[in-house]
């Protein structure tokens, strides 16, 4: 069977789906999955053995530049490598109506979720075949259910597997040590930096390297400012499959709500994902390895509650 998934962004969203494929090719031998991803994620489901060809595109990109020639040309070439071969399923996990159109670009039936389910109702407009998945689940489970219902497979009652094979670091890490991710898209998301130092501090004491990660000049300075005040490092930018690196070999990691933090959690490093803007109830920290979330839409966490948690995990070891 040829399978293509669409779930183009953004870096957490695509975390989130990749135990769906991973049950599919349990459930499904021989099974062949290619990924339609935005291009700067695309380096996640080239780390999940199920998939074949990653397909990446620019939307994000292209949809601010859309007078220009150069765009419909891209787009062209895009929709050309989408239409190469023909799926036995076109399945879209993201509800959206943009993922849908992109989604009818493939020569090949395609599936979604019913209006009641989809992010963007509008979305299952543009499916042959629907499914109904209810949205107060995690992320992970709505995609899991998703690709059972039309794939044809009862729900594997295992945990979730992101499948993921972790890649050589990018960058010549310390010997010992944790990653902190303070940097979100929105400053909303952000945590007081004065208790991103504490926290890096309590793990200098405990004998590990805070590595303070960044993907932007202002982000950077950020970084570079936590490392300053805990005697941590600050690595030089990397792509995101030499981030996976970095991440896979943390001895624990300490994030906001961001893709990295979902990453690192889903390569089974033990992790704590910091909430201020949003409730981790519908896409909190998940993971083969030990994850906690805290904090909530409005609710700050405390040092404090951070703190407890991160004792926690370093006792355990």
């Amino acid at each position: 069977m040829k399978l293509l998934i669409v779930k183009t962004s953004s870096m957490g969203d695509v975390v989130h789906a990749l135990p769906a494929l991973s049950d599919a090719r349990r459930t499904l031998p021989g099974l062949q999955a290619d990924w339609l991803v935005e291009k700067p994620f695309a380096a996640i489901p080239a780390l999940h053995p199920g998939v074949a060809r990653v397909l990446p595109i620019a939307w994000r990109k292209w949809r601010g530049k859309l007078l220009r020639r150069e765009t419909w040309t891209a787009i062209a070439a895009a929709r050309a490598q989408l239409r190469e071969q023909r799926y036995d399923l076109v399945l879209d996990l993201q509800g959206l109506v943009k993922s849908a159109l992109w989604a009818r670009q493939a020569i090949g039936p395609v599936a979604g979720y019913a209006s009641g389910s989809a992010r963007e109702p509008l979305a299952s407009a543009f499916y042959a075949s629907r499914a109904t998945v209810a949205r107060d689940l995690h992320a992970v489970e709505r995609c899991r259910r998703l690709a059972a219902a039309h794939l044809g497979y009862a729900l594997p009652a295992t945990p979730p597997d992101f499948g993921l094979v972790a890649p050589a670091a990018g960058w010549p890490t310390p010997a010992r040590y944790a990653v902190l991710i303070p940097n979100a898209s929105r400053i909303e998301k952000l945590w007081p930096e004065a208790r991103w130092i504490a926290i890096g501090k309590r793990l200098q004491g405990s004998g590990f390297t805070p590595v303070v990660l960044w993907g932007t000049a202002a982000e950077q300075t950020l970084a570079e400012r936590i490392a300053a005040g805990c005697d941590g490092e600050v690595p030089p930018f990397l792509k995101v499959g030499e981030m996976a690196g970095v991440l896979a070999r943390a001895r624990c990691i300490v994030g906001l709500d961001t893709g990295f933090t979902h990453l690192g959690a889903a390569l089974g490093r033990p992790t704590i994902g910091i909430y201020c803007d949003h409730e981790p109830g519908l896409a909190g920290v998940t993971g083969p390895g030990p994850v906690a979330s805290v904090g909530g839409k409005g609710q700050v966490p405390r040092q404090a509650e951070v703190m407890a948690l991160l004792e926690a995990e370093l006792a355990s070891r």
